[in-house]
């Protein structure tokens, strides 16, 4: 018999399913707790964001169903999320400046090319925990 919880995971989000209920918010305190060298190799303590953008993206999409979108960024390309047809970056504060975006389409492929299955599946175990907690 399914549980309230697996009836949450089946909302949909453009076409994907939602795996947990949207709150950007409790979103944003369970990455910020959650990121560290384990997740991106350029983190840092005094910007934790740093080189997070893909897992993160990935992360968001697995759980929260939308898109994947991209913008190229100095001499890289930022990733980021569109949930119900809402931009949101949660890396973006890596910049020292602001980000003119482009919303362009990219895929899980494109963005799994720059993540690692242990970052992944650190910040996934991570993320979880932290997002949890805040209930």
């Amino acid at each position: 018999m399914a549980t309230d919880s697996c009836n949450k995971a089946m909302s949909r989000s453009n076409g994907k399913n939602r795996l947990l209920d949207f709150d950007e918010e409790r979103v944003r305190s369970a990455l910020a707790s959650s990121w560290s060298p384990q997740t991106a190799i350029q983190w840092r303590p005094d910007n934790p964001a740093l080189g997070q953008c893909n897992v993160t993206a990935l992360l968001v999409n697995e759980l929260f169903g939308g898109r994947i979108l991209k913008t190229r960024q100095q001499e890289s390309v930022h990733y980021y999320n569109e949930i119900d047809g809402r931009r949101y970056d949660f890396t973006g504060i890596q910049f020292n400046s602001s980000i003119e975006y482009a919303d362009e389409q990219s895929s899980r492929v494109e963005v799994e090319r720059g993540v690692t299955r242990d970052e992944m599946n650190t910040l996934r175990n991570a993320f979880r925990t932290f997002y949890s907690w805040q209930r």
